[in-house]
């Protein structure tokens, strides 16, 4: 079937709010070619499990196209009508099954010597509807925290050494109390503006206290998730014919429910928490590697204006059959490789921020756990310099956000 023919009955597999959105614009998806429009169905059967930030994006998208003469939309979408898909990706259920049909639809491109066309046209119409987005101011200027090295006693070599550059150096930070004051500085942001999953709270271990202003996910929290994930992971991999590319696609049908989340909760952090973990590679095992992941996420789905990390220790490297098999209650922490892995961990964070609206007034504080070494990035602090003042993480924030 081709776009052309696409009634709104045939969207009563969708959820409620995505089956919305798609009916209300299915004039405009009837003029969308095959090589696109499962691509864009892809994102609007999620609607109803995406953050805000991600919502206004696709109604956006939508309204952009929408608003096109017929002229501009043949324009816009003539690279992709010049592409070649063959009988079966025409007859494949591409409305309920969008990303597995992409999927097949990528390797018949490539099959065919198309990639690069496709690949063109899609640059070339992100670059087209980036043009018309015009951010919006934000409420308040946008803070990401990084707490690394927890558990490490002593630790002599240099840390920060990629942001250095980028801000203030403090050597000489009071570290008593300090969590509890980052914690409470990222709550007392979220109560001031209390916009739903604006301010989060990630920590590879166990969360240090209650924050209910907070979007909050911990891997030690996720644990039941993770091991469910692990079984099923290990089932699979016993199925005739298995492969890298099948797993792939097993997982990303799963759903919370899957793994073992029966009770009602909050459905799209329930889901972005199982996306990290089925997308994201070590996310399961390694606890540095879920929290980077769930930052990078975090910060690339929900925008939000308050991200707080914590690292904890991970367990040691060992044989990825061993990692996903074993069992044990206790595996051998590695504090020391830790604290190296967020620390790169924490300049991706800052990497991650600064590619959202607002970068140039941003601030990026790190901090090593109990320790008295903190960087900090900030429009209103020099780049690349040291400083010989004391004082405690609090009044240091409020420094860098004065």
């Amino acid at each position: 079937m081709l776009p052309a023919s696409l009634r709104p009955e045939q969207f009563d597999g969708y959820p409620p709010l995505a089956k919305q959105l798609a009916v209300s614009h299915i004039a405009l998806l009837r003029q969308l070619p095959l090589s696109f429009l499962p691509s864009l169905l892809k994102q609007v059967i999620d609607y109803d499990y995406m953050f805000p930030a991600e919502r206004k994006s696709i109604e956006h998208e939508l309204a952009q196209l929408a608003s096109l003469p017929a002229n501009g939309l043949k324009e816009w979408f003539h690279p992709f009508e010049e592409l070649s898909l063959s009988s079966g990706l025409e007859n494949y259920d591409w409305i309920n099954q969008p990303a597995q049909f992409v999927e097949q639809q990528s390797a018949h491109l490539w099959s065919t010597h198309q990639l690069d066309a496709f690949s063109k046209a899609a640059t070339d119409y992100g670059n087209r509807l980036n043009a018309t987005i015009t951010p919006e101011p934000l409420p308040v200027r946008r803070l990401g925290i990084a707490i690394v090295g927890q558990g490490v006693s002593s630790y002599e070599q240099p840390l920060f050494r990629n942001l250095r550059k980028h801000g203030t150096y403090f050597g000489h930070v009071n570290p008593d109390g300090g969590l509890d004051q980052l914690l409470q500085a990222a709550a007392q942001r979220a109560e001031a503006h209390p916009i739903p999953y604006a301010h989060w709270y990630v920590d590879g271990g166990l969360p240090a206290n209650h924050t209910p202003q907070l979007t909050r996910v911990s891997y030690d929290q996720l644990q039941p998730m993770r091991e469910a994930l692990l079984k099923n992971i290990q089932a699979e991999l016993q199925r005739p014919g298995m492969g890298p590319e099948e797993l792939r696609t097993h997982l990303a049908r799963l759903v919370p429910s899957d793994l073992g989340v029966r009770t009602p909760g909050d459905q799209v952090l329930d889901r972005f928490q199982m996306k990290v973990l089925t997308e994201g590679s070590g996310t399961q095992i390694f606890s540095t590697t879920f929290a980077q992941w769930t930052t990078r996420e975090a910060l690339r789905r929900a925008q939000p204006l308050t991200l707080l990390v914590r690292f904890a220790p991970r367990q040691r490297q060992r044989p990825m059959n061993e990692l996903l098999s074993d069992r044990r209650e206790s595996p051998q922490q590695d504090p020391i490789g830790s604290l190296v892995d967020a620390d790169m961990a924490a300049y991706y964070h800052w990497i991650n921020q600064q590619r959202l609206p607002g970068a140039d007034q941003s601030t990026f504080l790190v901090w090593f756990e109990g320790h008295s070494r903190a960087l900090v990035v900030a429009p209103t602090l020099p780049r690349g310099t040291e400083s010989s003042s004391e004082m405690d993480l609090g009044k240091l924030l409020a420094m860098a956000l004065d």
